[in-house]
């Protein structure tokens, strides 16, 4: 999700929150975790986002797609904060679902191997 608009609105964000120091203090994080997303040595986070949209109201959409309004001033971008939880638990869902199917798998294979050495 490291993308240069996305990075640049971080900026901004920084910017109107008194410096890196202000920012990392009012969401919660480590100064030296906003530099390194700043820099590009870290990826954007859906960590970040969250702490910036839920605790700073700035608008979802307007950070991740450059779009709307910067700040949440209406019901529709806390549905939209909901709705990328929403879709977040899922994928959370699909990973550790499609991690059991690897595991079990690999059991299979080694089963079957296990079967041709012994036959």
């Amino acid at each position: 999700m490291s993308d240069d608009a996305i990075v640049k609105r971080l900026k901004v964000i920084v910017k109107e929150n008194g410096g890196q120091v202000g920012l990392a203090a009012a969401i919660g994080v480590d100064q030296g975790f906003i530099s390194k997303v700043i820099n590009r040595k870290q990826e954007m986070s859906y960590y970040l986002i969250r702490k910036l949209c839920f605790q700073l109201k700035y608008s979802p959409e307007w950070l991740i797609l450059g779009t709307g309004e910067k700040n949440i001033n209406k019901p529709e971008g806390a549905k939209l904060i909901t709705e990328i939880q929403m879709l977040r638990t899922e994928i959370d869902i699909l990973h550790a679902r499609m991690r059991a199917y690897e595991i079990e798998l690999g059991e299979i294979k080694n089963g079957r191997l296990e079967e041709q050495k012994a036959g």
